[in-house]
C-alpha cells in the first residue's frame, strides 16, 4: 500500500508538470510547480536570513535552526508560490545551522539540509549559515576560469590522497585539498611531486576525482577512511574529508577555492567529476526528504529504478531536476571557477538535458571542457533513444564521451580475459582506426561499430582511469612471464596510441611512473597502500616519465594530431595498410598553415615481430624512434625507398619539413 501511494503521488507530480519543456532552443514553458528562478534555500544578510525550499506537495514545512546539537529555533515555513515555501529568520544568524521538515499525508519526514545547501556541518546533515565573502582566498577576485587552446587538452585524472598521501610526495597536509595545492613539494630523490610535477609534464587538465559532499566517510575521522567518492549526498559544497577543518563551515570552502587558485596560478585547469546520475542512498537525502518520488526514476511498483547499480537513478528529463543540474553546474563555474565536468554514468541523463547544460555553461565559460561515460551501469528506465549513450555523442555537440573503442583495442577486454593490440592480438586494428581517427566516419576505417562523435574532440583517448586494474597491474596479469622492459615497451605502444589519435588524450595519475595498485581491481574504498602514489617510482622509471613528457610536448608542437573538424581528418589523414593484424599506420599529409611539418607519419606495431611498412619516400626528421622522442626532431632519415621496418612492440613517429 505504501509503494502505491509513493507511486499515485509521484505520478500526480509529475502529470503536474508533464507539458513542461526545457530546451536550448528557446526558454522552457514553466509548470505552476516549477521555480522559473533560481532557489535560494538560504540567504544570509548581518540583517537576516531567507530560506526557501521546493516541495510542492508539502503540508507543512518546519525550519529549525541549530547552534550545535541544539535547537534555537522553530518556524513554520509559509506556502508561497510555485511549490516554494519560504521563511525569514531576523538577525545576524551566523555560525548558526538549519534544517527543513517536511510533513507529507500528515506523516514528518526526516529533517533535511534540504538540495541546495551551500555550506554544511560535518557529515552534511544540516545547512550552514555563512556569508560566502568570507571563504574567499587572498587573490579570489583576481582569478578566473582558463583559456586553453583546444589542440593542446591533455586531461590528468587524479584523486586528492592518492597524489598526496604517501610520506614520498613531501606534503604537508596529507590527503587534503591544501595538500595539493602545495607548491615546492619534492620526493625523497629530489623530484617534482603535486602540482610541480603536473606543470612538469604539460598537462592542461586536471580532472578531480568527486568533490561534491559525499555520504561513504565519517567527516570527523577522514583520515581513517579512503573513497573515490561517488556516493553523492550534498550536491553544492565542497567533500570534508579533503579539509583541514570539516567542522568549520567555511574551512573546506576556502581551502577548495585556494586548490582552485593555486591549479590556474600554475596553468592548470580544473575539471570535476560530478555524480548528478544518482545518491549515495534515498532515506536521507535531500531529494527524498522534500519531494519523495520526484527526482527519481521510479518503477511502477513504488520501487526505486537502477540504470546507476548504486540502488537508484535520477531523473534528469524533469523540469525540476534538470533545472536542479543546470543551476548547480553554474554554480560551480561562477562560485568556483570550474574549467570543466566529467559526467559519471552520463548515459542516465537525457540528450536534451546535456544540451541545455553545455548551452548554459557556454555562456558563463566559452572554454568550458564536458566529457562523461557514455553508458550505464544497467539499463536505465527511459527511452533509449533520448539518453546520453556513447553511440549518440555526435547529437550532443561540444561534449565528450570516453572511447572503449580505443580503450579495449589497445590494451584488451575489461575482464581480463583477452590483451589487445600491444599484445600482439589481432581482431583490434580497425577498433584502434576508428579510435586514431576520433571516433568519426572515415571511408579507411571499417569497424564493426558505427563512427559516433560529430568532432574527434568529443572523442576522449585513454588505456586506464580510476576504474578497473591499472595499467602496470593489468599487463602483469596478462603476461606475468613477460621481462619488465617488454611491459614497459607496452605501456609505451599504448600510449602513443592515445597520444598520436585525434582525439583528446587522458592519462590516470601514476600511470606515468609505472604505478602498481598490488594487483586490485577496484580500490574505491581500499587503504593508501593499495591508492597512495610511492614517488620513488617517479626516479625509478625517469625514462618512462620523460617518454610521457615528449609524447605531450610533440603534442602541442604539431597541432595535425588535433585537427578538430571531422571533414579535416578526412582531408589530411590516411592509413598505411600492413598484411600485420597488430600494425598500423598512418600518415597526417598536406599540412601547409595547419602544422610547422609537410607530413607526419606514425607507425605502430604491436606484433611480436618486425613489420616493413611502406611510407611516402622522403626525408624525415625522427620525432619518436622507438627510444627517444624530441617534439623538434632527432636527426634525419632517407626514406628515398619508400619502406621502413618497425620493431616488435614499438612505434615509429617521423616528421618531413
Amino acid at each position: 500500500m505504501k509503494l502505491r501511494k509513493l507511486a499515485t503521488r509521484c505520478a500526480a507530480i509529475v502529470a503536474a508538470i508533464a507539458s513542461v519543456a526545457c530546451t536550448t532552443e528557446q526558454p522552457s514553458e514553466q509548470s505552476d510547480n516549477t521555480p522559473t528562478t533560481p532557489i535560494c534555500e538560504m540567504k544570509y544578510s548581518p540583517e537576516a536570513t531567507l530560506f526557501e525550499l521546493w516541495s510542492p506537495d508539502a503540508e507543512r514545512v518546519v525550519l529549525r535552526l541549530y547552534k550545535g546539537d541544539d535547537v534555537v529555533s522553530k518556524q513554520e515555513m509559509q506556502r508561497a508560490e510555485r511549490g516554494l515555501w519560504r521563511a525569514t529568520a531576523e538577525g545576524d544568524n551566523k555560525g548558526l545551522y538549519y534544517t527543513f521538515q517536511v510533513t507529507i499525508d500528515g506523516k514528518e519526514l526526516s529533517e533535511t539540509a534540504g538540495i541546495f545547501a551551500r555550506a554544511l556541518d560535518v557529515n552534511g546533515n544540516r545547512g550552514a549559515i555563512i556569508d560566502m565573502r568570507d571563504t574567499d582566498p587572498e587573490g579570489w577576485s583576481e582569478d578566473k576560469t582558463l583559456e586553453i587552446a583546444p589542440e593542446d587538452i591533455v586531461i590528468y585524472e587524479m584523486h586528492y590522497r592518492d597524489m598526496t598521501a604517501h610520506a614520498s610526495a613531501g606534503s604537508s597536509y596529507p590527503g587534503k585539498y591544501i595538500g595539493m595545492a602545495q607548491r615546492g613539494t619534492r620526493s625523497p630523490e629530489g623530484l617534482a611531486t603535486g602540482i610541480d610535477h603536473l606543470v612538469e609534464l604539460g598537462v592542461t587538465h586536471v580532472h578531480l576525482l568527486p568533490t561534491a559532499d559525499f555520504g561513504s566517510i565519517d567527516e570527523s575521522q577522514p583520515s581513517e577512511q579512503y573513497n573515490w567518492g561517488y556516493e553523492p549526498k550534498n550536491y553544492n559544497t565542497p567533500e570534508g574529508t579533503y579539509s583541514t577543518d570539516p567542522a568549520t563551515p567555511e574551512v573546506r570552502i576556502r581551502e577548495f577555492k585556494s586548490l582552485v587558485k593555486a591549479m590556474h596560478d600554475a596553468g592548470l585547469a580544473v575539471v570535476l567529476d560530478v555524480v548528478y546520475n544518482h545518491t549515495t542512498n534515498t532515506a536521507n537525502c535531500g531529494f527524498e526528504l522534500t519531494v519523495p518520488g520526484y527526482f527519481y526514476r521510479m518503477r511502477e511498483d513504488g520501487t526505486f529504478a537502477d540504470g546507476s547499480g548504486c540502488g537508484n537513478e535520477t531523473a534528469s528529463e524533469r523540469p525540476m531536476m534538470r533545472k536542479y543540474m543546470v543551476e548547480s553546474l553554474e554554480y560551480w563555474v561562477k562560485e568556483y571557477h570550474i574549467d570543466g565536468f566529467r559526467f559519471d554514468l552520463m548515459a542516465i541523463h537525457d540528450i536534451e538535458t546535456m544540451n541545455l547544460i553545455r548551452s548554459r555553461l557556454e555562456e558563463i565559460n566559452p572554454n568550458i571542457l564536458l566529457y562523461g561515460e557514455g553508458w550505464a551501469a544497467q539499463a536505465p528506465l527511459y527511452d533509449e533513444s533520448k539518453l546520453a549513450f556513447k553511440r549518440y555523442t555526435h547529437r550532443m555537440p561540444g561534449i565528450g564521451a570516453f572511447s572503449d573503442d580505443i580503450r579495449n583495442a589497445l590494451r584488451g577486454t575489461l575482464d581480463l580475459s583477452q590483451g589487445g593490440f600491444i599484445h600482439g592480438v589481432a581482431g583490434n586494428k580497425e577498433a584502434l582506426k576508428l579510435g586514431i581517427v576520433g571516433g568519426i566516419v572515415h571511408p579507411e576505417v571499417n569497424h564493426s561499430e558505427a563512427a559516433w562523435c560529430q568532432s574527434p574532440r568529443q572523442h576522449i583517448s585513454y588505456v586506464t582511469c580510476h576504474d578497473d586494474h591499472n595499467l602496470r597491474d593489468r599487463l602483469e596479469h596478462l603476461s606475468p612471464n613477460a621481462p619488465e622492459s617488454e611491459l614497459l615497451q607496452m605501456v609505451r605502444l599504448a600510449q602513443m596510441g592515445v597520444f598520436t589519435s585525434q582525439g583528446i588524450p587522458f592519462i590516470f595519475c601514476g600511470e606515468e611512473m609505472y604505478r602498481s595498485k598490488l594487483g586490485e581491481k577496484n580500490t574505491y574504498n581500499l587503504p593508501d597502500k593499495y591508492n597512495a602514489i610511492d614517488w620513488s617510482l617517479k626516479s625509478q622509471y625517469a625514462d618512462l616519465v620523460a617518454f610521457h613528457r615528449g609524447l605531450i610536448a610533440m603534442r602541442k608542437a604539431h597541432p595535425a594530431f588535433s585537427l578538430g573538424e571531422a571533414v579535416a581528418v578526412r582531408n589530411h589523414l590516411r592509413f598505411i595498410e600492413s598484411d600485420n593484424e597488430a600494425a598500423v599506420g598512418f600518415v597526417l599529409y598536406d599540412l601547409k598553415g595547419i602544422d610547422s611539418a609537410e607530413s607526419i607519419v606514425v607507425l605502430m606495431n604491436g606484433s611480436r615481430e618486425a613489420v616493413e611498412f611502406d611510407i611516402p619516400k622522403a626525408t624525415y626528421k625522427w620525432i619518436y624512434d622507438g627510444e627517444n622522442i624530441s617534439s623538434r626532431g632527432i636527426g634525419r632519415l632517407d626514406a628515398s625507398s619508400g619502406k621502413i621496418v618497425v620493431a616488435p612492440i614499438s612505434g615509429i613517429i617521423l616528421a618531413q619539413y
